[in-house]
């Protein structure tokens, strides 16, 4: 399904539609009338957590610097676990820096390594500014630093395949900064409250 301007801000023809606390305004660019449902819900590449079959999709697009993505992570968390049946994408969007980049791609390489969450986990516990010391040292108490490189060269294009979607897509979504949501079909932006992310995945699986 082609997202428009018009099944964007409907309410009940499954487009996409602007949630509280969502931005205001669908931009009229045609990276954003190419945007599909599917590529920001379904993106075969982005790490999965929660439930992989889940009957609800919850997109966070995050950067590891972000202090409001931090403060939400253990809450995110509890509320997907609590749940049971939400499906969790991770879309890294490192846009505060060279730290952020370099946080991401080992973060990428240790999906093959089975050690993301774990590494996420890491990352989301530090203070919200990072240098690339700090990254690699916070990594290195999940997973080795060198695993998690070579991991990320050996699949190079995919990884950076995926930051590339990713960055197109919150850019073509109207998203100013981290973190920003898609719950079901309907965006959200900035940090949520626990009520607002249960009452929007309720709302999502009502409509689906």
């Amino acid at each position: 399904m082609i997202l428009t301007r018009r099944n964007l801000i409907a309410t009940g023809a499954g487009g996409l539609v602007l949630g509280a606390g969502a931005v205001s305004l669908w931009p009229e660019t045609g990276q954003a009338q190419q945007l599909t449902i599917d590529a920001v819900l379904n993106d075969p590449d982005a790490p999965v957590q929660g439930n992989p079959n889940g009957d609800v999709t919850l997109v966070e697009y995050f950067d590891y610097q972000c202090p409001f993505c931090k403060r939400m992570h253990p809450m995110l968390k509890d509320v997907v676990a609590e749940d049971g049946k939400v499906r969790l994408v991770m879309k890294d969007w490192p846009i505060f820096g060279a730290a952020s980049i370099r946080a991401s791609q080992l973060t990428l390489g240790a999906v093959s390594l089975g050690a993301y969450e774990q590494v996420h986990d890491a990352l989301m516990a530090t203070e919200a500014r990072l240098s690339i010391k700090v990254v690699e040292a916070t990594i290195a108490e999940a997973v080795a630093v060198e695993k998690a490189e070579a991991a990320y060269h050996a699949n190079r294009d995919t990884w950076a395949g995926l930051l590339t979607r990713n960055d197109h897509q919150a850019v073509a979504l109207g998203f100013r900064g981290t973190p920003a949501f898609a719950i079901g079909t309907t965006l959200y932006t900035g940090a949520q409250l626990r009520k607002n992310l249960v009452d929007a995945i309720a709302k999502a699986r009502a409509e689906a």
